[in-house]
């Protein structure tokens, strides 16, 4: 066992590092900027869905992984078409860095700076309000029941709800977290006697609620357009935006929230990139080790760094066959062109050169490996490249008429220069061009003929053409 799976770390590619790591920062990142959303939950529920079809695929099961398959493919569709304008608020940002890098930020539960925003501007415009915030006891027994609210905090329903013509704007709103949850709500009178004189009733109910329960109570006074808090038997005058924030944040203990949902927060990233890399790394395995196949591919031989002075004559093999290992996915996807044998004839000789079949002579895809290869070795006659002078001969073919007689021939060029590999000009004697028929022949003339090369391994050196021009010379017989 120990040792397979140090045959299988060795055969880990550093490509291979590199595909798992880029691909578990992506799913990362989609986790990371998609968290909390509905696209996200769906996102979740189609990846379960692509589980469900690997397992069907590997038990065999045809219907229902063609079932799933579509499925799938229909469910991503939806979700692009229905989660657009989610996806495009996700993706709308200053640049790219904010979506490769930076976390979105989430909003606070308890608006803090919406209350104090509004809290200020109803000050200025001498309109009275009392904004309740519970502690941690429960505030029933001690409140006479409003109107049930819940709506999101904003300053636009503060306001409104404390407008002098609203019916409720005479009681208190109690605002938990991010909500509204109750206007119009009586507060138990103070019965305290050390009160300034320009206290009124809602200086009393604030001051009789915080009194006996362990909430925070904002009063707006409509007379004189000031701010006070009150909590326990403390009643406070507030001066500055900052620190009406700060007693807020000091009552519902924002920092300690703050602290925890940070450290929270980490554990959970943290969590989620373990996660992205463990699923990145099975499906990777699953594709490039777990479904393993063999093809076959028929691929030309390339002969590559042949001495100039070299010419190569055949070989015992024009192509090989090579039986190559990987995943099915990409064994499916790749091209006979994406493959080459390529041969090395820079230190090859004169006469037959044998070469064996190596991985050094593969060019293959990452991923795939080299099961078989059919021939493993292939022969490479060559021959040293040589020039000949020959002379030039014509190829009468057929019988000349009985009356006349074949009295002179004359060729120009009477020879040319060949050149090609050297056994097989030192073979060769002279050079013919094609068939001149004699029985065409009525008379003395001139005629061009074509040169018959006799290999394709010979060409005519520079300054010869491939025809000659035959001059004969006929009489009439006697």
């Amino acid at each position: 066992m120990l040792q397979k799976l140090l045959i299988f770390i060795s055969s880990i590619r550093w490509q291979d590092f590199i595909d798992i790591a880029f691909n578990s920062y992506i799913l990362f990142r989609l986790y990371a900027l998609f968290r909390g959303t509905d696209a996200f939950r769906v996102l979740v529920g189609i990846a379960f869905l692509w589980i469900l079809q690997r397992l069907a695929i590997s038990m065999g099961l045809i219907l229902t992984s063609w079932m799933m398959e579509g499925i799938i493919a229909v469910a991503a569709l939806i979700v692009i078409v229905v989660f657009r304008n989610e996806i495009r608020s996700v993706f709308r940002a200053r640049n790219i860095w904010a979506i490769l890098w930076g976390l979105p930020q989430k909003p606070m539960k308890t608006p803090v700076e919406i209350i104090t925003e509004s809290v200020f501007d109803l000050a200025k415009r001498r309109i009275g309000a009392l904004i309740v915030l519970p502690g941690k006891e429960d505030l029933e027994e001690f409140v006479q029941r409003g109107v049930p609210w819940d709506g999101k905090v904003s300053k636009e329903m503060i306001e409104s709800i404390f407008w002098p013509n609203n019916p409720v704007h005479d009681g208190a709103a109690i605002v938990s977290e991010n909500r509204v949850v109750e206007v119009g709500v009586i507060l138990p009178l103070s019965s305290r006697t050390d009160f300034p004189s320009a206290y009124g009733t809602r200086h009393r109910a604030a001051a009789g609620l915080a009194e006996t329960t362990d909430a925070m109570v904002i009063v707006v006074s409509e007379e004189r357009g000031t701010i006070t808090i009150t909590r326990g038997f403390n009643v406070l005058n507030i001066n500055g935006r900052n620190q009406l924030i700060n007693a807020i944040n000091e009552h519902l203990g924002v920092r300690e929230n703050q602290s925890r949902f940070l450290k929270r927060r980490k554990i959970e990233l943290r969590t989620a990139a373990l996660v992205s890399l463990l699923i990145v790394s099975v499906v990777w395995f699953s594709i490039s080790r777990g479904l393993d196949s063999i093809k076959t591919f028929d691929i030309p031989v390339e002969y590559a760094n042949q001495k100039p002075d070299m010419e190569l004559l055949n070989t015992s093999a024009t192509s090989v066959r090579l039986f190559l290992r990987g995943s099915r996915a990409l064994l499916k996807s790749i091209r006979p062109e994406q493959i080459r044998v390529k041969m090395d004839l820079g230190k090859a000789v004169d006469g037959t050169n044998t070469f064996a079949i190596t991985n050094d002579n593969l060019s293959i895809p990452p991923g795939l490996s080299l099961k078989e290869v059919r021939p493993m070795v292939v022969d490479v006659n060559l021959d040293t490249r040589s020039k000949k002078n020959l002379p030039v001969q014509a190829d009468w073919v057929g019988k000349l008429p009985p009356d006349l007689i074949l009295f002179g021939v004359q060729i120009k060029p009477s020879a040319v220069e060949l050149s090609g590999p050297k056994t097989i000009l030192e073979g060769m004697r002279t050079i013919y061009t094609t068939g001149i028929p004699l029985n065409n022949i009525t008379g003395s003339g001139k005629t061009d003929s074509k040169l018959v090369i006799p290999s394709a391994f010979l060409k005519l050196a520079s300054g010869f053409k491939e025809t000659v021009e035959v001059t004969y010379e006929v009489k009439k017989r006697k």
